[in-house]
């Protein structure tokens, strides 16, 4: 399988652009590493750490020693020269790989490099909020995972708006932005004035009150003109807690190790294969994508969005295919992004019958994202950086040993990995992200207690990472 990899990059060095600059790592380290993935060069926002160092890092923080909201948006302009330096020094034209690709990149990497992404015009047009319902359609999704909704050039009344998808509450979206970017619940008149802020054309939706859920799935052509859709088991994505710093439609992370009912998640897994396939033949676009929707407390799932490239989650849902002896999906994502073969993989409705019974069982990996909430800026006044820790009997957080991979950390053991924390200079401010918490639980320990509120297992955890700062003068 690294072979393959290998073959496929035909000698040229593998560059990363994610705003996190060890992005891969959870494929280069923990069980049956991958070496081929560990990045030549990594271009990011947040720098890497031991034991998971690309062999170059050029990141925006160790520039600015700044974290905030505008950085943690804006980062690529921060590194563009010190990227270029570096992409220049490489001995070949490089491949790029990257989950949002744009027309600066070919640029930026010089003639002859090779973007690893699908095309961003064709991602732009299926990720497109109002073509979404046409999308399902189009698919065959079934009528039953589909959420009422109309596509329109200009918002009208809001009493029209309910009587189009037949409900009081409507949730307007334009764009294809993520993370609650360009989404509006609107309930009265004053939500109709933010509404109307963003850019149209729109896709208005009745409200539905569910848990945020998502799947992850890679489609590699099968050689017969057709693709093998491998469907990873899904997630319960937590979005809107306070306590961690999250934004009402921001994600404050997922988990793997919640069970879940057995026709929902056949329905998600079917919809997912039938998104695939028609990606496939409308586009001629295969590799790893997301498909996001709510699981009702009645059961019943709703398709919600489509994101076809990774999410900020991709490390943490690896651990899946791992623990069921696969390689992480962005091994044959990236090889499928060349070209080449991928032969490692075994039947996908196998495959797919597998994530459906885990589906139903307890245990597996999460993680959660923790940021800022002073209300003035602040500094990391005691850690040892990024790796495993435990809490003391005081709830004050304990170094236990250097880490990179979830599944070095056994939360049933009272273990987290910490990812991605500041160095002690670096001024934080409100709304950065000051870390992830990353584990693999069997069951015991649960992150989240529902759709908007975190475990107390989280709450201590976050205040632990919280009580590691202290207010600065920037």
């Amino acid at each position: 399988m690294e072979a393959e990899l290998v073959a496929a990059l035909d000698g040229r060095p593998l560059v990363v652009v994610d705003r996190y600059s060890n992005a891969l790592r959870t494929g280069y380290t923990g069980p049956a590493p991958i070496e081929a993935l560990r990045p030549a060069l990594s271009i990011g926002c947040y720098p890497a750490w031991d034991p998971a160092l690309p062999g170059m890092v050029v990141a925006a923080e160790d520039r600015t020693r700044v974290r905030s909201v505008a950085e943690r948006h804006g980062w690529p302009r921060r590194v563009r020269h010190d990227a270029a330096r570096h992409l220049v020094k490489l001995d070949r034209p490089p491949v790029i790989a990257t989950w949002c690709a744009d027309a600066r990149l070919p640029e930026l990497a010089g003639p002859g490099s090779t973007v690893a992404a699908i095309d961003p015009g064709v991602r732009a047009t299926i990720e497109a909020r109002h073509l979404f319902d046409d999308l399902l359609r189009a698919a065959g999704v079934p009528a039953v995972a589909r959420i009422p909704c109309v596509p329109v050039e200009r918002l009208p009344s809001l009493p029209e708006l309910r009587r189009a998808v037949g409900g009081e509450r409507v949730v307007v979206q334009a764009g294809t932005a993520s993370g609650g970017r360009g989404t509006v619940i609107v309930s009265g008149e004053e939500d109709m004035a933010r509404a109307a802020r963003l850019l149209g054309p729109y896709r208005v939706a009745a409200y539905v009150d569910g848990w945020p859920c998502a799947i992850t799935v890679l489609s590699v052509p099968d050689g017969a003109g057709g693709v093998s859709v491998y469907v990873d088991r899904p997630s319960h994505a937590t979005t809107g807690v306070a306590e961690l710093g999250i934004g009402l439609l921001s994600r404050a992370g997922r988990d793997w190790s919640r069970p879940w009912p057995i026709p929902a998640a056949a329905l998600l897994i079917e919809c997912a294969e039938r998104i695939a396939i028609w990606g496939w033949r409308r586009y001629g676009v295969a590799g790893v994508f997301s498909l996001h929707a709510l699981l009702t407390p009645s059961e019943r799932v709703y398709l919600s969005a489509v994101r076809w490239r990774h999410d900020e989650c991709a490390e943490v849902s690896a651990v899946n295919q791992q623990l069921v002896g696969v390689p992480p999906f962005v091994l044959a994502h990236l090889v499928v992004m060349l070209r080449g073969r991928v032969s490692w993989l075994t039947d996908s409705q196998e495959f797919n019958q597998l994530s459906l019974l885990r589906a139903t069982q307890r245990g597996g990996p999460f993680s959660v994202r923790v940021r800022q909430t002073h209300g003035s800026p602040v500094r990391a006044s005691a850690g040892q950086g990024s790796g495993i820790y435990h809490l003391d009997h005081a709830d004050r957080l304990r170094w236990s040993r250097p880490g990179a991979h979830p599944s070095h950390a056994r939360a049933d053991q009272g273990e987290f990995l910490l990812a991605d924390l500041p160095a002690p200079d670096v001024v934080c401010h409100p709304g950065a992200d000051l870390a992830t918490i990353e584990a693999v639980t069997d069951g015991a320990t649960q992150p989240f207690h529902g759709p908007t509120s975190a475990s107390p297992f989280t709450r201590r955890i976050a205040a632990a990472i919280t009580a590691l700062f202290t207010p600065c003068t920037p």
